[in-house]
Formats: C-alpha cells, structure tokens, sequence
C-alpha cells in the first residue's frame, strides 16, 4: 500500500547476475529502455532472458549479458529480424529457446498461477519439438485423449514493463491499443519494477481511459520508476510512436560505436542516444 517509487538505478540494484528476467512489451513497441539502459550500465550479466524480443534483447545479446534467451522472435517491427540479436547467435553468444507465441503466453499464465506446465495446442506437427527436445507432450486424461505440449511454467525471478501511467503504490496504465502481455510478466515474476511515462494519483488513472486499462496491479509490482520517454525508441502508444530515423541508426551501427552514447546519454527521451 506504500510509496513504491524508486529510480532505474534504484530497480536494477535489486538484481543479479544469474537471474531469469522478464522484459515486457513487444518487438520494438513498449518496451522499458530507461529500465534497459539502467542494466547495461550495471555488472549484471549471465542472465536469463524471457521475452518478446525486441531491442532489448538485441542490446543485452550485443553487450554480452544474456546466457540464454526464451523468445518467440526477436524483431525490430519495420526491420523484421533484430540486427544485434542476429550477430550474436550467429557467433554462438547465447543460447536460445525459440517456441511459439502461444505456448509463450501459456508458458507466463502458468508461472502466473504457479503452476508447472500448462498444456497447449501450439507447437504440435512443427518443428518446435525438434528444436526444443527437452518439451514434453501430456494426453488428455478425459475421452477424447488428445496429446498437447506440456508447456513449462515460464517463472521469473524479476520482470521489467513500461507502462504510460502508474501510481506510487504500483497499479499501472496501459493507454495504448494493446496491453501486450505485461501484467503477465509482472504476475509471472518474484519482483516487477514498472516504469511509467508519468506517475499519477490514483484517482487520475481512471480519467484517461476505462477501468479496463488499469491492467497492471500493485500487489503484482515491486518498484515504480517514472521515466518520461523511457520506451524510446521504441513507441508508446498513444504518448509517441517508434522512432524511425533512431532506430535505423541503431540497426545500422555497430554496437559498442552506439553503446557509448547510449549509455552515456540522458537516461529518457528522444536524445537518450545523442543528437
């Protein structure tokens, strides 16, 4: 019930290295670069990666903090397949579970409700068995029998969202056309640190927009972190669409080259990487 407001630095001290982390969003849409660039300024590596990857992934790929990564794909959206994630598995930096969208959502509902597995239909007659040999099928116990992948509980020790409003106690507000699956990320986590384009009294979250968009409970959320711009470049519907002309320069540049003024930059916003 408490003020929960912390800065990024603040969240990304209570990780490790080691840890499984989940970052939300999708592709190169909502997703916590403040949070992003807080981690890559830390130590924290040999991480855990599950997400619906985006430049987030590609950035901790190309810095070399990601062990392993679970991920349906790994996109930039107008550039279809993330240039950085793509160098790194082509030299063998990490390892990588690649299933379907489906079963990863099913994968987060199950760690959600702490439950093992969850069985699903996706991923049945393709080659995501094959490539994953250590899934497991389950037969229906009733009479139809029928045979579905025993999706694994994808259970996360922290998660990292964005979010365009929150309160100081943690409940947060997604404006956008598309909550994404973050409050899955944040019930699927031991911790959740959320950052928001603004923090708000909790009488103002319901003036822009129906009950419906407060998706993100505070009892799911460990630390609060206002980060005005702290999605860009990737968009945040409806505060600012993806930035374009940045994110190009990121896919075309090598990585410690745009690493030094991203990291060293203003931590939010448009100039973030430099101008």
């Amino acid at each position: 019930m408490g003020d929960k407001t912390m800065t990024a630095g603040e969240a990304v001290s209570r990780l490790e290295s080691g840890m499984t982390l989940g970052i939300g969003g999708w592709g190169s849409r909502r997703k916590p670069m403040a949070l992003v660039r807080a981690l890559l300024r830390s130590g924290i590596t040999d991480l855990t990666v599950v997400s619906y990857g985006g430049p987030d992934v590609g950035m901790l790929a190309a810095a070399g903090r990601i062990r392993k990564l679970v991920a349906p794909f790994a996109t930039l959206d107008s550039i279809p397949l993330e240039p950085h994630f793509r160098a790194a598995r082509e030299r063998g930096a990490l390892e990588l579970m690649e299933i379907d969208e489906a079963m990863f959502m099913w994968g987060l509902h199950a760690a959600a409700n702490r439950l093992p597995f969850l069985p699903v239909r996706a991923g049945i007659g393709s080659d995501v068995m094959r490539v994953n040999p250590g899934l497991r099928t389950v037969t229906s116990p009733y009479d139809d029998g029928e045979t579905f992948v025993a999706m694994p509980a994808l259970r996360l020790d922290a998660a990292l969202v964005h979010v365009n409003r929150a309160d100081r106690r943690g409940n947060g507000q997604c404006l956008g056309p598309d909550p994404y699956f973050d409050d899955l990320f944040c019930e699927a986590a031991e911790a959740a640190f959320v950052s928001c384009e603004r923090i708000v009294d909790t009488a103002e979250l319901t003036k822009e927009g129906a009950p419906q968009t407060l998706l993100i409970k505070r009892h799911t959320v460990t630390g609060v972190v206002e980060a005005p711009g702290g999605a860009h470049f990737t968009s945040c519907a409806p505060d600012y669409g993806r930035d374009e002309a940045r994110q190009k320069e990121y896919a075309t540049t090598p990585w410690a080259e745009f690493a030094e003024r991203f990291l060293n930059g203003p931590d939010n916003g448009p100039d973030a990487e430099g101008t």
